[in-house]
Protein backbone atom coordinates (compact mmCIF):
# COMPACT_ATOMS: atom_id res chain seq x y z
CA UNK A 1 0.00 0.00 0.00
CA UNK A 2 1.28 3.55 -0.28
CA UNK A 3 0.01 6.65 1.17
CA UNK A 4 -0.96 8.78 -2.23
CA UNK A 5 -3.43 6.16 -2.89
CA UNK A 6 -4.38 5.40 0.33
CA UNK A 7 -5.45 9.10 1.12
CA UNK A 8 -8.49 9.73 -0.61
CA UNK A 9 -10.93 12.20 -1.00
CA UNK A 10 -13.58 10.75 -3.27
CA UNK A 11 -17.04 10.54 -1.18
CA UNK A 12 -18.89 7.55 -1.66
CA UNK A 13 -22.20 7.65 -3.86
CA UNK A 14 -21.02 10.79 -5.50
CA UNK A 15 -17.88 9.87 -7.04
CA UNK A 16 -19.53 12.14 -10.37
CA UNK A 17 -19.68 14.83 -8.51
CA UNK A 18 -15.68 15.03 -7.04
CA UNK A 19 -14.52 18.57 -6.63
CA UNK A 20 -10.93 19.15 -6.83
CA UNK A 21 -10.82 22.93 -5.62
CA UNK A 22 -9.84 23.78 -2.10
CA UNK A 23 -12.23 25.06 -0.01
CA UNK A 24 -12.25 26.63 3.84
CA UNK A 25 -12.64 23.31 5.04
CA UNK A 26 -11.08 19.59 3.57
CA UNK A 27 -13.26 17.03 3.11
CA UNK A 28 -11.64 15.11 5.77
CA UNK A 29 -12.90 17.94 7.90
CA UNK A 30 -16.63 18.06 6.25
CA UNK A 31 -16.52 14.51 7.26
CA UNK A 32 -15.72 14.96 10.69
CA UNK A 33 -18.20 17.73 11.09
CA UNK A 34 -20.89 15.53 9.11
CA UNK A 35 -20.68 13.09 12.19
CA UNK A 36 -20.85 15.55 14.79
CA UNK A 37 -24.16 16.49 13.15
CA UNK A 38 -25.42 13.40 12.33
CA UNK A 39 -28.40 11.61 14.61
CA UNK A 40 -26.90 8.47 14.84
CA UNK A 41 -23.76 9.91 16.62
CA UNK A 42 -26.26 12.29 19.02
CA UNK A 43 -27.96 8.96 19.78
CA UNK A 44 -24.81 7.67 21.61
CA UNK A 45 -25.11 9.97 24.61
CA UNK A 46 -28.08 7.52 25.83
CA UNK A 47 -26.29 3.87 25.31
CA UNK A 48 -23.83 2.89 27.78
CA UNK A 49 -20.58 2.14 27.50
CA UNK A 50 -19.83 0.03 31.07
CA UNK A 51 -21.25 1.72 33.87
CA UNK A 52 -25.07 2.34 34.18
CA UNK A 53 -26.81 5.50 33.23
CA UNK A 54 -27.69 8.05 34.07
CA UNK A 55 -26.30 8.35 37.71
CA UNK A 56 -25.61 10.66 40.54
CA UNK A 57 -22.16 10.03 39.50
CA UNK A 58 -21.57 10.99 36.14
CA UNK A 59 -19.53 8.43 33.75
CA UNK A 60 -18.59 8.17 30.28
CA UNK A 61 -21.73 6.89 28.58
CA UNK A 62 -20.77 5.84 24.07
CA UNK A 63 -20.64 9.38 22.86
CA UNK A 64 -18.61 11.12 25.78
CA UNK A 65 -16.29 7.74 24.94
CA UNK A 66 -16.01 8.52 21.04
CA UNK A 67 -15.71 11.97 21.62
CA UNK A 68 -12.37 11.35 24.02
CA UNK A 69 -11.33 8.49 21.06
CA UNK A 70 -11.52 11.48 18.75
CA UNK A 71 -9.68 13.34 20.71
CA UNK A 72 -7.17 11.01 21.44
CA UNK A 73 -7.02 9.69 17.82
CA UNK A 74 -6.42 13.06 16.31
CA UNK A 75 -3.45 13.58 18.50
CA UNK A 76 -1.93 10.28 17.84
CA UNK A 77 -2.15 10.85 14.34
CA UNK A 78 -1.32 14.04 13.99
CA UNK A 79 2.56 12.70 16.07
CA UNK A 80 2.78 10.00 13.82
CA UNK A 81 2.24 12.46 10.83
CA UNK A 82 5.29 14.37 11.89
CA UNK A 83 7.33 11.49 11.93
CA UNK A 84 6.20 9.91 8.78
CA UNK A 85 6.98 13.52 7.04
CA UNK A 86 10.35 13.35 7.71
CA UNK A 87 10.73 10.13 6.25
CA UNK A 88 8.76 11.43 3.24
CA UNK A 89 9.90 15.07 3.11
CA UNK A 90 11.20 14.92 -0.43
CA UNK A 91 7.88 12.91 -2.03
CA UNK A 92 6.12 15.32 -4.08
CA UNK A 93 2.57 13.43 -2.14
CA UNK A 94 3.91 14.38 1.18
CA UNK A 95 1.45 16.85 1.46
CA UNK A 96 -1.54 14.38 1.72
CA UNK A 97 -0.44 13.60 5.70
CA UNK A 98 -1.70 16.49 6.79
CA UNK A 99 -4.75 15.36 6.59
CA UNK A 100 -4.84 12.15 8.87
CA UNK A 101 -5.24 13.73 11.94
CA UNK A 102 -8.89 14.34 10.68
CA UNK A 103 -9.48 11.43 9.12
CA UNK A 104 -8.53 9.58 11.99
CA UNK A 105 -10.11 11.33 14.19
CA UNK A 106 -13.82 10.54 11.90
CA UNK A 107 -13.34 7.40 12.11
CA UNK A 108 -12.75 7.39 16.28
CA UNK A 109 -16.06 9.23 16.33
CA UNK A 110 -17.70 6.69 14.18
CA UNK A 111 -15.80 3.66 15.36
CA UNK A 112 -18.99 2.99 18.00
CA UNK A 113 -21.36 4.17 15.67
CA UNK A 114 -23.39 1.00 15.21
CA UNK A 115 -23.26 -0.44 19.02
CA UNK A 116 -26.85 -1.53 20.53
CA UNK A 117 -27.92 -0.27 23.31
CA UNK A 118 -26.59 -1.52 26.93
CA UNK A 119 -22.99 -1.83 26.73
CA UNK A 120 -20.67 -4.45 25.18
CA UNK A 121 -22.92 -7.08 25.66
CA UNK A 122 -25.76 -5.66 23.74
CA UNK A 123 -23.78 -7.38 20.03
CA UNK A 124 -23.60 -11.01 22.42
CA UNK A 125 -27.21 -10.41 22.96
CA UNK A 126 -28.53 -10.09 19.28
CA UNK A 127 -25.81 -12.71 18.38
CA UNK A 128 -26.95 -15.25 21.11
CA UNK A 129 -30.96 -14.91 19.87
CA UNK A 130 -29.76 -16.46 16.58
CA UNK A 131 -27.53 -18.66 17.67
CA UNK A 132 -29.36 -19.66 21.08
CA UNK A 133 -32.57 -18.26 21.48
CA UNK A 134 -35.83 -18.40 19.65
CA UNK A 135 -34.18 -17.34 16.49
CA UNK A 136 -31.96 -20.38 15.84
CA UNK A 137 -34.75 -21.98 13.53
CA UNK A 138 -34.06 -19.26 10.98
CA UNK A 139 -30.39 -21.51 9.87
CA UNK A 140 -32.73 -23.19 7.63
CA UNK A 141 -34.61 -20.01 5.60
CA UNK A 142 -31.22 -18.30 5.34
CA UNK A 143 -28.33 -18.58 3.43
CA UNK A 144 -24.95 -19.70 5.39
CA UNK A 145 -23.21 -16.14 4.62
CA UNK A 146 -26.50 -14.82 5.97
CA UNK A 147 -27.16 -16.90 8.74
CA UNK A 148 -23.44 -16.20 9.51
CA UNK A 149 -24.12 -12.46 9.25
CA UNK A 150 -26.64 -12.12 12.33
CA UNK A 151 -24.52 -15.33 14.26
CA UNK A 152 -21.54 -13.32 14.78
CA UNK A 153 -23.41 -9.43 14.71
CA UNK A 154 -20.70 -7.37 15.16
CA UNK A 155 -20.58 -3.59 16.04
CA UNK A 156 -17.89 -2.74 13.90
CA UNK A 157 -19.50 -3.82 10.80
CA UNK A 158 -22.64 -2.06 11.71
CA UNK A 159 -21.01 0.68 11.81
CA UNK A 160 -20.12 0.51 8.24
CA UNK A 161 -23.45 -0.34 7.23
CA UNK A 162 -24.90 2.84 8.88
CA UNK A 163 -22.45 4.99 6.52
CA UNK A 164 -22.84 3.56 3.43
CA UNK A 165 -26.02 1.37 3.12
CA UNK A 166 -28.64 3.12 1.63
CA UNK A 167 -31.76 3.25 3.90
CA UNK A 168 -35.27 3.58 2.79
CA UNK A 169 -36.23 7.23 1.83
CA UNK A 170 -32.45 8.21 2.07
CA UNK A 171 -29.44 9.19 -0.18
CA UNK A 172 -27.50 7.03 -1.87
CA UNK A 173 -23.65 6.29 -0.46
CA UNK A 174 -25.51 6.68 3.24
CA UNK A 175 -23.13 9.45 5.05
CA UNK A 176 -21.47 9.76 1.34
CA UNK A 177 -17.90 9.70 3.36
CA UNK A 178 -14.62 9.88 2.02
CA UNK A 179 -13.24 6.05 0.57
CA UNK A 180 -10.55 7.11 3.20
CA UNK A 181 -12.61 7.83 6.62
CA UNK A 182 -14.98 4.17 5.89
CA UNK A 183 -11.60 2.23 5.17
CA UNK A 184 -10.20 3.72 8.85
CA UNK A 185 -13.67 2.06 10.41
CA UNK A 186 -13.24 -1.12 9.30
CA UNK A 187 -11.36 -2.91 11.60
CA UNK A 188 -11.65 -6.43 10.29
CA UNK A 189 -11.62 -6.42 6.60
CA UNK A 190 -13.23 -9.67 5.94
CA UNK A 191 -16.96 -11.20 5.82
CA UNK A 192 -18.74 -13.08 8.55
CA UNK A 193 -17.58 -16.04 6.86
CA UNK A 194 -14.65 -15.70 8.74
CA UNK A 195 -15.52 -14.26 12.03
CA UNK A 196 -13.96 -17.17 13.63
CA UNK A 197 -14.13 -17.87 17.29
CA UNK A 198 -14.24 -14.53 18.09
CA UNK A 199 -16.68 -13.59 16.05
CA UNK A 200 -15.43 -10.30 14.31
CA UNK A 201 -15.88 -9.33 11.06
CA UNK A 202 -16.11 -5.43 8.84
CA UNK A 203 -18.92 -6.14 6.72
CA UNK A 204 -22.38 -7.56 6.71
CA UNK A 205 -23.57 -9.23 3.04
CA UNK A 206 -25.16 -6.00 1.84
CA UNK A 207 -22.22 -4.14 2.29
CA UNK A 208 -19.72 -6.61 0.65
CA UNK A 209 -19.93 -4.93 -2.35
CA UNK A 210 -19.01 -1.13 -1.10
CA UNK A 211 -16.27 -2.01 0.69
CA UNK A 212 -14.30 -4.01 -2.09
CA UNK A 213 -14.63 -0.83 -4.16
CA UNK A 214 -13.37 1.03 -1.41
CA UNK A 215 -10.17 -1.16 -0.61
CA UNK A 216 -10.06 -1.38 -4.82
CA UNK A 217 -9.72 2.19 -5.23
CA UNK A 218 -7.09 2.60 -2.07
CA UNK A 219 -5.12 0.08 -3.38
CA UNK A 220 -5.82 -2.26 -0.21
CA UNK A 221 -4.65 -5.97 -1.22
CA UNK A 222 -6.14 -9.05 -0.36
CA UNK A 223 -4.46 -10.87 1.88
CA UNK A 224 -5.49 -14.51 1.20
CA UNK A 225 -9.17 -16.21 2.38
CA UNK A 226 -11.53 -13.73 1.24
CA UNK A 227 -9.41 -11.29 3.99
CA UNK A 228 -8.15 -8.04 3.50
CA UNK A 229 -5.16 -5.90 4.74
CA UNK A 230 -6.66 -3.07 7.44
CA UNK A 231 -5.82 0.60 6.27
CA UNK A 232 -3.01 1.55 8.33
CA UNK A 233 -5.37 4.59 10.01
CA UNK A 234 -7.19 1.26 11.13
CA UNK A 235 -4.36 0.77 13.70
CA UNK A 236 -4.57 4.34 15.35
CA UNK A 237 -8.25 4.26 15.39
CA UNK A 238 -7.83 1.08 17.04
CA UNK A 239 -5.27 2.29 19.38
CA UNK A 240 -6.85 5.16 20.40
CA UNK A 241 -10.44 3.25 21.87
CA UNK A 242 -7.95 0.85 23.52
CA UNK A 243 -6.08 3.46 25.17
CA UNK A 244 -9.63 5.41 26.22
CA UNK A 245 -11.67 2.91 27.40
CA UNK A 246 -8.95 0.89 29.66
CA UNK A 247 -7.82 4.23 31.46
CA UNK A 248 -11.40 5.79 31.54
CA UNK A 249 -12.75 2.93 32.38
CA UNK A 250 -9.93 2.80 35.87
CA UNK A 251 -11.25 6.27 35.99
CA UNK A 252 -15.04 6.08 36.71
CA UNK A 253 -14.59 3.28 38.69
CA UNK A 254 -12.74 5.10 41.15
CA UNK A 255 -15.32 7.26 41.26
CA UNK A 256 -17.64 4.69 41.96
CA UNK A 257 -15.30 3.71 44.29
CA UNK A 258 -15.15 0.21 42.69
CA UNK A 259 -11.31 0.59 42.65
CA UNK A 260 -9.66 2.99 45.74
CA UNK A 261 -7.21 6.17 45.46
CA UNK A 262 -4.20 3.43 46.11
CA UNK A 263 -5.38 1.02 43.62
CA UNK A 264 -5.65 3.11 40.87
CA UNK A 265 -1.97 4.87 41.83
CA UNK A 266 -0.10 1.76 41.29
CA UNK A 267 -2.34 0.62 38.16
CA UNK A 268 -1.38 4.31 36.84
CA UNK A 269 2.59 5.12 38.23
CA UNK A 270 3.47 1.83 36.64
CA UNK A 271 3.58 3.40 33.74
CA UNK A 272 6.49 5.42 34.20
CA UNK A 273 10.03 5.28 35.00
CA UNK A 274 11.17 5.97 39.17
CA UNK A 275 12.28 9.02 38.60
CA UNK A 276 8.99 9.79 36.36
CA UNK A 277 6.87 8.89 39.54
CA UNK A 278 8.53 10.54 41.90
CA UNK A 279 8.00 13.78 40.26
CA UNK A 280 4.15 12.87 39.39
CA UNK A 281 3.56 12.25 43.24
CA UNK A 282 5.41 15.43 44.49
CA UNK A 283 2.92 17.48 41.87
CA UNK A 284 -0.45 15.18 43.17
CA UNK A 285 0.19 16.14 46.72
CA UNK A 286 -0.70 19.76 45.48
CA UNK A 287 -4.07 18.29 44.86
CA UNK A 288 -6.74 17.37 47.75
CA UNK A 289 -8.97 15.73 45.46
CA UNK A 290 -8.15 12.29 45.32
CA UNK A 291 -10.61 12.36 41.74
CA UNK A 292 -8.23 15.30 40.46
CA UNK A 293 -5.12 13.58 41.91
CA UNK A 294 -6.48 10.79 39.36
CA UNK A 295 -7.31 12.87 36.71
CA UNK A 296 -3.66 13.90 36.57
CA UNK A 297 -2.25 10.81 36.28
CA UNK A 298 -4.88 9.34 33.64
CA UNK A 299 -3.49 12.44 31.60
CA UNK A 300 -0.23 11.57 32.11
CA UNK A 301 -0.48 7.90 31.30
CA UNK A 302 -2.77 8.91 27.93
CA UNK A 303 0.44 11.31 26.69
CA UNK A 304 2.67 8.40 27.33
CA UNK A 305 0.84 5.68 25.52
CA UNK A 306 0.16 7.78 22.62
CA UNK A 307 3.70 9.11 22.24
CA UNK A 308 4.74 5.07 22.65
CA UNK A 309 2.06 3.84 19.58
CA UNK A 310 2.93 6.66 17.25
CA UNK A 311 6.68 6.30 17.19
CA UNK A 312 5.68 2.17 16.75
CA UNK A 313 3.73 2.47 14.31
CA UNK A 314 6.48 4.84 12.57
CA UNK A 315 8.91 2.50 13.21
CA UNK A 316 6.58 -0.13 11.45
CA UNK A 317 5.47 1.80 9.02
CA UNK A 318 6.74 -0.61 6.14
CA UNK A 319 5.26 -3.78 7.65
CA UNK A 320 1.98 -2.00 8.54
CA UNK A 321 1.51 -0.65 4.40
CA UNK A 322 2.48 -4.32 3.29
CA UNK A 323 -0.23 -5.86 5.44
CA UNK A 324 2.03 -7.82 7.59
CA UNK A 325 2.62 -5.94 10.71
CA UNK A 326 -0.13 -8.15 13.02
CA UNK A 327 -1.53 -7.61 16.61
CA UNK A 328 -2.69 -4.08 17.75
CA UNK A 329 -0.15 -1.05 18.47
CA UNK A 330 -0.92 -1.34 22.26
CA UNK A 331 -0.37 -5.44 21.80
CA UNK A 332 3.15 -4.52 20.90
CA UNK A 333 4.41 -1.97 23.09
CA UNK A 334 7.48 -1.81 24.59
CA UNK A 335 8.50 -3.63 28.31
CA UNK A 336 7.18 -1.03 30.95
CA UNK A 337 4.16 0.23 28.99
CA UNK A 338 2.74 -3.50 27.90
CA UNK A 339 3.51 -4.91 31.61
CA UNK A 340 1.32 -1.60 32.97
CA UNK A 341 -1.33 -1.96 30.51
CA UNK A 342 -1.77 -5.33 31.19
CA UNK A 343 -2.18 -4.90 34.94
CA UNK A 344 -4.82 -2.41 33.86
CA UNK A 345 -6.47 -5.02 31.68
CA UNK A 346 -6.62 -7.81 34.32
CA UNK A 347 -7.60 -5.94 37.15
CA UNK A 348 -10.72 -4.29 34.35
CA UNK A 349 -11.37 -7.82 34.14
CA UNK A 350 -11.35 -8.91 37.36
CA UNK A 351 -13.08 -6.34 39.00
CA UNK A 352 -14.87 -3.68 37.08
CA UNK A 353 -16.87 -5.73 34.37
CA UNK A 354 -17.70 -7.81 36.68
CA UNK A 355 -18.82 -5.95 39.17
CA UNK A 356 -22.32 -5.67 40.92
CA UNK A 357 -23.10 -2.45 38.68
CA UNK A 358 -22.24 -3.58 35.27
CA UNK A 359 -23.05 -7.08 35.78
CA UNK A 360 -26.94 -5.99 36.42
CA UNK A 361 -26.97 -3.55 33.44
CA UNK A 362 -25.73 -6.55 31.47
CA UNK A 363 -28.53 -8.78 33.04
CA UNK A 364 -31.55 -6.34 32.17
CA UNK A 365 -29.93 -5.26 28.71
CA UNK A 366 -29.92 -8.89 28.09
CA UNK A 367 -33.44 -9.30 28.90
CA UNK A 368 -34.66 -5.95 27.03
CA UNK A 369 -32.96 -6.98 23.91
CA UNK A 370 -33.85 -10.46 24.07
CA UNK A 371 -37.71 -9.40 24.26
CA UNK A 372 -37.42 -7.05 21.34
CA UNK A 373 -35.80 -9.40 19.47
CA UNK A 374 -38.13 -12.15 19.87
CA UNK A 375 -41.39 -9.74 19.25
CA UNK A 376 -40.07 -7.98 16.26
CA UNK A 377 -38.37 -10.95 14.24
CA UNK A 378 -41.85 -13.27 14.88
CA UNK A 379 -43.52 -9.80 13.22
CA UNK A 380 -40.95 -9.64 10.29
CA UNK A 381 -41.29 -13.53 9.48
CA UNK A 382 -44.81 -13.28 9.94
CA UNK A 383 -45.93 -9.57 8.98
CA UNK A 384 -49.48 -10.85 8.37
CA UNK A 385 -50.53 -11.54 11.89
CA UNK A 386 -52.80 -9.28 13.74
CA UNK A 387 -50.24 -7.99 16.17
CA UNK A 388 -47.75 -8.58 13.51
CA UNK A 389 -48.65 -5.33 11.60
CA UNK A 390 -49.45 -2.97 14.74
CA UNK A 391 -45.67 -3.76 15.54
CA UNK A 392 -44.04 -3.26 12.56
CA UNK A 393 -46.56 0.40 12.33
CA UNK A 394 -43.59 1.47 15.49
CA UNK A 395 -40.45 0.48 13.16
CA UNK A 396 -39.08 3.69 11.11
CA UNK A 397 -39.80 3.52 7.89
CA UNK A 398 -35.85 3.76 6.83
CA UNK A 399 -35.83 -0.01 8.24
CA UNK A 400 -37.01 -2.24 5.29
CA UNK A 401 -39.50 -4.46 7.67
CA UNK A 402 -41.79 -5.19 4.23
CA UNK A 403 -39.14 -6.45 1.73
CA UNK A 404 -40.15 -9.43 0.06
CA UNK A 405 -36.97 -11.05 1.06
CA UNK A 406 -36.68 -12.12 4.12
CA UNK A 407 -32.77 -11.47 4.84
CA UNK A 408 -33.61 -7.75 4.03
CA UNK A 409 -36.63 -8.13 7.03
CA UNK A 410 -34.32 -9.58 9.56
CA UNK A 411 -31.65 -6.62 8.70
CA UNK A 412 -34.28 -3.90 9.14
CA UNK A 413 -35.11 -5.74 12.64
CA UNK A 414 -31.40 -5.50 13.60
CA UNK A 415 -30.63 -2.33 12.39
CA UNK A 416 -34.13 -1.11 13.98
CA UNK A 417 -33.12 -2.76 17.44
CA UNK A 418 -29.23 -1.92 16.92
CA UNK A 419 -29.70 1.73 16.53
CA UNK A 420 -32.13 1.95 19.94
CA UNK A 421 -31.03 4.40 22.86
CA UNK A 422 -31.30 2.53 26.00
CA UNK A 423 -34.26 4.77 26.93
CA UNK A 424 -36.19 3.91 23.95
CA UNK A 425 -35.51 0.10 23.85
CA UNK A 426 -36.62 0.19 27.71
CA UNK A 427 -39.87 2.03 27.12
CA UNK A 428 -40.81 -0.04 24.10
CA UNK A 429 -40.08 -3.08 26.55
CA UNK A 430 -42.43 -1.69 28.72
CA UNK A 431 -44.73 -1.19 26.51
CA UNK A 432 -44.79 -4.91 25.24
CA UNK A 433 -45.29 -6.36 28.11
CA UNK A 434 -47.94 -4.49 28.90
CA UNK A 435 -46.18 -2.16 32.08
CA UNK A 436 -47.51 1.44 30.53
CA UNK A 437 -50.47 3.13 29.05
CA UNK A 438 -50.40 6.36 27.54
CA UNK A 439 -53.53 7.34 29.33
CA UNK A 440 -52.77 6.05 32.63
Amino acid sequence: MNWNQLISDKRLGLEQYHDPQTHTRSDFQRDYDRMIFSSPFRRLQNKTQVFPLPGSIFVHNRLTHSLEVSSVGRSMANEVRNLLRECHKDREWCGKLQDIGDIVATACLAHDLGNPPFGHNGEKTIASFFTEGSGRYLSDRLTERQWADFANFEGNANSFRLLTHQFEGRRKGGFAMTYSALASVVKYPHSSLQAGAKGKFGFFTTEEDIYLMVAEELGIPEVGDGRHARHPLVFLMEAADDICYQIMDIEDAHKLKILSTEEVKSLMLGYFEPQEQEHMLRSMKRLDDPNEQVGYMRSKVIGTLVGGCSRHFAEHESEILAGDYEGSLVSNLPGRLSEAYGRCSETACSKIYKSPEVVDIEISGNRIITCLMENLVDAAVWPDKAFSRLLLEKVPQQYDVRSADLYTRLQGVVDHVSAMTDVYALNLYRTLNGHTLPAV
